[in-house]
C-alpha cells in the first residue's frame, strides 16, 4: 500500500501559516480593500525594513480553500542585551492583524503567540488601530490625531482655530515661506530629520530608510520642502494610501518652529493637498500622551484618540514606557545631542536598527 501523504485541512477550514514572497501580490490586495489596512501591513513595509534593518519577516496569513482572509505582519527585532521581540510593525504606527471577521484575528494572533513563546522573545508588540478585543494587556502611551478633510480647500484654514490660523497666515505673508515638492529633497529630510532628533538625544533615520519607502511605494510617497527663500528650513515625507494622507517624518531647522510656524505651516498646506488631490482623511500621526507634540497637534483642532496598542509579555516583564524625562536615560540623551552631527549620522542608522 502506497504510504500516505500529510492530511489536507478540510474544505473551508482555517489554514494558518507563514506568508511568502509568492503571496505579496494577493496579500496586498487583501491589505488594500480591507477597511483596518494600511501602508504599513503592505509587503512592501516589509521588504523596506528586511533591507534596510536587518529584521527577520515572520508574517503570517490566514486562509480559507486557498483564499486569504486575515494577514498579520510581523517581524523578529534582535536587540542586543535586551533580547528579542516581535513586532507588528517596525517603524509604524499601525499593525496588528486584519481579518474578515474576529476568529480569523484571534487565530493569527494566537499563532504570533506561539512563535513569541518558541522563540523566547522578551514580548510581543501589536501596534493595532482599533480595539479588537484581543486577550493581551493594554498600552495607553500613545494617540493617533485623524479627522476628515473638508470638500473645499478653504475651509481647511476656516475650521483651524482661530491662532493657529493666524500663525499660518504669518507664516506664508509676513516670512514668505513656501512649500515644494520633489523626491530630490530626501539628503534635505535625512539632514534635517536627524538634527531634530539629535536635538531631542536621539538617533535619526539614514537615507537608505527614505528612499527604499520611495522605491517600494513609489508615487504613494510625497516628500515636501518648506522653504524661506532658498534655505530649506523644513522637510516632510508622507504616504498616501486609499483616501488618506499620512504625514508621517518631519525634520526642521532650530528657527523653523520657533520663528516662522513651519510645521503650522506645512500640516496646513498638505491638507490643503488632501483636498486637491480628492483625499478624505487628514492622519497627523501619532504621538506619546500629554508631550509637547501632542498638545501642538490639539492645538491645530485635532482630537486624539487613544491607539489600542497590546503586548504579550514572554521574558520582559513591564511594558515599554518611553519617557524623555526617565532619568535613567537622561545622561546618555545629553551624550548623544552633543556629539558632532558627522558622528551622530554614522551612527543613528545602526542606533535606529535597535528602536524599532
Amino acid at each position: 500500500m502506497a504510504a500516505l501523504g500529510p492530511a489536507s485541512p478540510p474544505a473551508g477550514a482555517l489554514l494558518v501559516r507563514a506568508s511568502l514572497p509568492a503571496d505579496d501580490a494577493a496579500r496586498d490586495r487583501f491589505v488594500r480593500a480591507h477597511p483596518r489596512g494600511s501602508s504599513f501591513h503592505l509587503a512592501g513595509w516589509r521588504r523596506a525594513v528586511e533591507r534596510v534593518f536587518g529584521h527577520a519577516p515572520l508574517d503570517l496569513v490566514a486562509l480559507r480553500a486557498d483564499e486569504i482572509v486575515g494577514v498579520l505582519p510581523l517581524m523578529r527585532c534582535e536587540r542586543p542585551l535586551f533580547g528579542m521581540h516581535l513586532v507588528s510593525m517596525p517603524y509604524a504606527v499601525y499593525g496588528g492583524p486584519l481579518a474578515t471577521e474576529p476568529e480569523v484575528e484571534r487565530a493569527l494572533v494566537e499563532r504570533a503567540a506561539e512563535i513569541a513563546r518558541r522563540e523566547r522573545a522578551g514580548r510581543m508588540e501589536l501596534r493595532c488601530a482599533e480595539d479588537l478585543g484581543l486577550e493581551l494587556q493594554p498600552s495607553a502611551l500613545y494617540a493617533a490625531f485623524v479627522h476628515p478633510l473638508p470638500e473645499h480647500k478653504a475651509d481647511v484654514m476656516a475650521r483651524m482655530p482661530k491662532r493657529a490660523r493666524a500663525e499660518v497666515r504669518k507664516a506664508s505673508e509676513k516670512h514668505g515661506l513656501t512649500l515644494s515638492e520633489g523626491s530630490w529633497y530626501v539628503p534635505d529630510l535625512e539632514r534635517l530629520f536627524l538634527a531634530s532628533k539629535q536635538a531631542l538625544g536621539s538617533p535619526g533615520l539614514p537615507r537608505a530608510w527614505f528612499e527604499a519607502l520611495i522605491e517600494e511605494f513609489g508615487a504613494d510617497v510625497l516628500v515636501h520642502a518648506v522653504h524661506k527663500g532658498q534655505l530649506v528650513v523644513a522637510a516632510t515625507l508622507s504616504f498616501v494610501f486609499r483616501d488618506t494622507l499620512l504625514f508621517y517624518y518631519i525634520g526642521t531647522t532650530p528657527e523653523a518652529n520657533r520663528e516662522y510656524s513651519a510645521t503650522n505651516y506645512l500640516s496646513t498646506r498638505l491638507q490643503e493637498l488632501g483636498v486637491e488631490r480628492g483625499l478624505k482623511w487628514f492622519d497627523l500621526g501619532r504621538s506619546r500622551v500629554d508631550s509637547g507634540p501632542y498638545q501642538f497637534k490639539q492645538h491645530q483642532g485635532f482630537e486624539p484618540r487613544l491607539l489600542p496598542y497590546r503586548y504579550l509579555l514572554v521574558k520582559s516583564r513591564t511594558l515599554p514606557s518611553f519617557n524623555p524625562s526617565n532619568p535613567r536615560t537622561e545622561r546618555l540623551r545629553k551624550i548623544w545631542a552633543g556629539l558632532p552631527p558627522w558622528i551622530a549620522r554614522s551612527l543613528s542608522g545602526q542606533m535606529m536598527r535597535y528602536l524599532p
